[in-house]
């Protein structure tokens, strides 16, 4: 049987976002609008990323697109943040984690209310010049240092709060919230943390000594990151995001943010799933002719 359309007037309301300077994303998105119109009344559609957030009244953000697409809507949203219902568009979708088929079964649970609302750590990050002038952005997964052209290795220096803590040679250095634990840091080897967890994972990138591991702590600390003898190419990220090349003298500065990012899950969805399903955590290895046999 055909889920139920609520009534009209039951309807909660959403903006729908996706990338549309992609033809084939703004293609598929345009074809879905229909179906989200039967479980929510769309207030607007806004398909230019790098525009003023217009959620003229919404509820809720649809995403529709991958991970990335998600990271900048957090970023657009800023002070404003809406619960986002991602509808998985790209590839890997561990964000995004709603596949276009599952709508007819989520989106009348979503109408209905049946639906969990997780919060997740943003922060802040300033880079602090030696004039005091200092440039800002908000994110959602994760602040890399990366050495750059001429790939010599860097000397980073993390201080907490004010204090030394260690000072690595490395090939950069990864600042991640639980939900960017599982994105660069994962692959640099430092640990997967629960998204919902109010923490920070330091992890050092392909750091000289064995001595030097991920480290995890609290997020009401601040962080900072001083690289003295920076390369040429020595540059800031944030979310995969080119922010600044750094000169000696600057302070990357990390801190929580004001702002909450809010991810819905509707039934069937949950974290230890999405790491089972999504990045293969907990199977054993297997040949690929095992798929076969499926």
């Amino acid at each position: 049987m055909a889920p139920t359309k609520p009534p009209a007037a039951d309807l909660p309301t959403a903006v729908v976002i996706f990338d549309g300077g992609r033809a084939h994303l703004r293609e598929r998105a345009e074809a879905l609008l229909p179906d989200l119109k039967r479980y929510f009344t769309v207030t607007s559609v806004q398909d230019d990323l790098d525009e003023v957030f217009h959620p003229e009244g919404a509820q809720f953000a649809v995403t529709l697109g991958g991970d990335g697409t998600i990271l900048r809507t957090a970023r657009l949203m800023g002070d404003h943040q809406l619960p986002v219902v991602g509808v998985n568009l790209g590839n890997l979708g561990f964000l995004a984690a709603l596949q276009p088929e599952q709508l007819d079964a989520a989106l009348p649970e979503l109408a209905a209310g049946r639906h969990n609302l997780i919060d997740h750590l943003m922060f802040e990050c300033e880079v602090v010049n030696e004039g005091g002038s200092a440039v800002s952005r908000l994110g959602l997964n994760e602040v890399a240092v990366l050495a750059g052209p001429p790939f010599s290795m860097l000397e980073a220096q993390l201080y907490v709060d004010g204090d030394l803590v260690a000072t690595y040679n490395c090939d950069g250095l990864i600042i991640s919230t639980p939900v960017g634990s599982t994105a660069h840091n994962l692959a640099a080897g430092g640990p997967i943390l629960r998204k919902d967890l109010q923490a920070f994972v330091i992890s050092p990138i392909s750091p000289h000594t064995l001595t030097n591991r991920p480290v995890v702590d609290s997020a009401d600390h601040v962080y900072e990151v001083v690289v003295p003898a920076p390369n040429d190419g020595t540059t800031l990220l944030v979310d995969g995001q080119v922010v600044a090349p750094l000169t000696p003298g600057d302070r990357v500065r990390v801190s929580r943010s004001r702002s909450v990012f809010q991810l819905v899950e509707v039934s069937g969805q949950s974290y230890y799933r999405t790491l089972r399903h999504k990045l293969g955590w907990g199977r054993r290895p297997r040949d690929p002719e095992d798929d076969d046999r499926c």
